[in-house]
């Protein structure tokens, strides 16, 4: 028997042996792939967190530049005021100012006033309502385009009040030429 047994194992047999598996690296593997999982899921915290932080900035941006807007709006409208209590007063004050053009000089004046009462209407009306669902962008948009029309009114305003205390200074130096004394 043990002749038997000898050739059997000696030989030419060959025997494919079963795979086997290292449990040590498994584990390990599993391990690897866990930690793996939580760092995506951390990634996508992540992306998420500085997504919604650029919408919050963008949305703070907006709302500064719109904030900027309405002030420059207030201050220009202050100005008027100011150049329609001080300068419009003393043009129409003066005595070379003729009595047919003082409806006049109060009629341009009284156009810009009104058109500045109405964009601050306007502004009322975007900044309390939601303005036919504008996005904070188009609001800003929609501001920015009534600062600058609310800079070319105080540009307006600027020049027509230049223009009245020319005439007046005008009128000024004609009177004191053609009333001079003349005895030489």
């Amino acid at each position: 028997m043990t002749v038997a047994l000898t050739l059997f194992v000696s030989g030419n047999a060959t025997a494919q042996g079963m795979p086997t598996y290292d449990n040590t690296n498994f584990i390990s593997l599993v391990k690897q792939l866990i930690e793996s999982g939580k760092q995506t899921a951390q990634m996508i915290k992540s992306v998420k967190f500085l997504k919604d932080a650029k919408e919050a900035i963008e949305k703070v941006s907006s709302v500064v530049q719109q904030l900027r807007a309405v002030e420059e709006i207030g201050q220009n409208n202050q100005r008027l005021i100011n150049i329609m209590q001080n300068d419009v007063q003393d043009i129409l004050n003066s005595p070379y100012i003729k009595p047919d053009a003082v409806s006049r000089v109060v009629e341009s004046f009284d156009a810009i006033v009104q058109n500045s009462l109405d964009t601050v209407d306007f502004i009322d009306e975007v900044l309390s309502s939601d303005y036919l669902k504008m996005s904070d962008a188009e609001r800003a948009e929609v501001l920015k385009q009534k600062e600058q029309e609310s800079n070319e009114m105080v540009s307006n305003i600027k020049t027509k009040t230049k223009r009245y205390r020319d005439i007046i200074s005008f009128r000024k130096m004609q009177d004191k030429v053609n009333n001079r004394e003349t005895g030489y």
